[in-house]
């Protein structure tokens, strides 16, 4: 007798309730505030080179594409909206990214990405702090900078710790030969991974601000204390990691030197390169206003909201039922 596929939702009514209500009231939140609602390509023809990514690629054979990837985030297409003056906007978005299932994961995933056009990054985290604390009711957020959460939770300084140090630190997680061949930055994620964030955000949410200029990702750099640092942020509630935000870097020479260093970095590490989206570069060329954005997600929003312990009691039908 072979088995069965299991039909049935892993979300209880009530949570799917709660999935509803939460949408109501993102979508009153950005009314209120005159951000206008758009909708992109969940299908694209381009991925993203970010090293960490990795997206879901898909066979398709139409009006002269072929292949295509499922989006990792809506960010590209929603800043060619941006250059050509659609003002502030937001999208409630279905996004993908392989390889990723666990208590917090699942391959697909809802994300609730916006943009504020004239925002720098600290106006925007008040604004996501509104939403938020909102939602769930909860305390606002304290701010405590990249440096200073990895000096008093993990006992150095990030930015001045030997290659050699770090190295010693990791190995309490992975073997040497484990090791090898990883970066700095794989380094601290490691450290941010096992032993800062489980910290952060237990008493009251918590703003984790100005990471390390190699962190950046699509963000403006900063010098701080000597250092160059990110306008990036993120958000974490009771060791969850909520939402990422920049910002926005708006120089187009800048972000193709990055997307280069991406693909270098992906070559180095026995992956393949990615092609660079050549229309969202002649969107910055065209002009990008100044903006900050942030992309954050609304299955663990959920979650918090709930009390649920694992994604799927959020989600109808996870990848193991889809």
């Amino acid at each position: 007798m072979t088995d069965q596929p299991v039909w049935r939702p892993t979300a209880s009514r009530e949570n799917l309730k709660s999935r509803a209500q939460q949408l109501a009231y993102v979508r009153g939140f950005f009314a209120e505030r005159e951000v206008l609602e758009v909708e992109t390509p969940v299908l694209g023809r381009h991925g993203v080179t970010d090293v960490n990514l990795e997206g879901v690629a898909a066979s398709i054979d139409a009006a002269g594409v072929s292949g295509g990837w499922l989006q990792t985030s809506p960010e590209y297409h929603m800043k060619r909206l941006l250059a050509a003056g659609s003002g502030s906007i937001f999208q409630v978005a279905r996004v993908f990214r392989n390889g990723e299932r666990g208590g917090r994961h699942n391959p697909e995933f809802s994300m609730l990405e916006w943009y504020r056009v004239g925002f720098d990054d600290t106006e925007l985290m008040a604004e996501v702090a509104d939403l938020v604390c909102g939602w769930l009711g909860c305390d606002r957020p304290q701010v405590l900078n990249y440096r200073d959460a990895v000096r008093t939770i993990a006992g150095f300084d990030p930015m001045t710790i030997s290659a050699h140090d770090l190295y010693q630190v990791c190995q309490q997680w992975l073997e040497p030969e484990q090791l090898a061949g990883m970066s700095r930055d794989d380094c601290l994620d490691l450290v941010m991974s096992f032993k800062v964030e489980p910290e952060l955000g237990q008493a009251r949410p918590v703003f984790v601000t100005h990471y390390p200029a190699s962190q950046a990702a699509l963000a403006r750099i900063t010098t701080k204390h000597g250092y160059p640092v990110a306008h990036r942020f993120e958000l974490y509630i009771k060791g969850l990691e909520l939402c990422n935000g920049y910002w926005e870097l708006t120089e187009p020479s800048e972000q193709r030197q990055r997307f280069d260093q991406d693909n270098r970095r992906r070559r180095s590490v026995g992956k393949p390169e990615m092609t660079v989206d050549q229309a969202f570069l002649s969107a910055l060329d065209a002009g990008l206003p100044a903006c900050s954005g942030v992309a954050l997600g609304l299955d663990r929003l959920l979650m918090l909201k709930t009390g649920a312990a694992r994604i799927e009691e959020v989600l109808a039908f996870p990848i193991e039922r889809a």
